[in-house]
């Protein structure tokens, strides 16, 4: 299971929490048994900061999270990363659905501590916002939604789904929706610019996909165009 977590920083205050991130976070987190899976930059936003975190089973969710946030990196560096947030709160718990090669493993290498090259490629992807559990979305996107994306130069590294369970740490809220979320890795810019543009000129999405899918959406979608930071594993 992995929390997705959208932050909004006060403007000009992104690289300085991302700098904490990749100096204490990173092992910080991962010495309670947490996978600091990726750490990005939204593209199309300058004050968000996107993150995915990954957990074997609720119980070490529970653990991990008492250990970090009242150990001794948290009291160290906290108030460093509080001070740079507006809001924390954008938070979905999320279950695997599907895996794919570009979806780091845990204990996948990673630039040191220290690293400042940032990745040329492009982590994206989208949030459909459902209204149940039980509306058969998860099949759907496999069976319609998955093979268009493949087709227009997509290849999928991880899709989710929420994990409807109570909230094991209620010091960070959790989202209280249903959604189904899938990533993808462009090596370049321009690579995520020609999915789209294949994308927008499918006659099987524009007019038989998307329809549907606004059809079973309580929202509109969210679209993710994440640079990965210096250390992050997923890029």
């Amino acid at each position: 299971m992995v929390d997705l977590r959208q932050y909004t920083v006060y403007p000009g205050r992104r690289d300085d929490l991302v700098r904490v991130f990749d100096e204490a976070f990173v092992e910080g987190q991962e010495a309670y048994g947490m996978h600091l899976v990726g750490q990005f930059r939204d593209l199309d936003d300058p004050e968000r900061f996107a993150w995915i975190r990954g957990f074997p089973d609720l119980a070490t969710r529970e653990a991990a999270l008492n250990g970090f946030y009242y150990g001794p990196v948290w009291k160290e560096r906290g108030a460093e990363a509080n001070v740079t947030m507006k809001d924390s709160d954008n938070a979905l718990l999320l279950k695997p659905l599907e895996f794919g090669a570009a979806y780091p493993e845990l204990g996948a290498a990673r630039p040191p501590i220290g690293a400042t090259e940032i990745p040329s490629s492009v982590v994206a992807g989208v949030v459909y916002h459902r209204g149940s559990p039980d509306d058969g979305f998860g099949e759907y996107f496999a069976d319609q939604i998955a093979p268009v994306l493949s087709a227009t130069g997509a290849t999928l590294a991880a899709t989710f789904e929420t994990l409807v369970a109570e909230n094991n740490f209620p010091a960070l809220p959790l989202r209280d929706e249903v959604v189904l979320a899938w990533f993808a890795v462009f090596p370049s810019d321009e690579a995520y610019a020609e999915h789209r543009r294949q994308l927008d000129q499918s006659q099987s999405w524009q007019n038989k996909i998307l329809p549907e899918i606004i059809c079973r959406s309580i929202a509109p979608p969210q679209q993710l165009r994440l640079r990965p930071t210096a250390r992050s594993q997923f890029r």
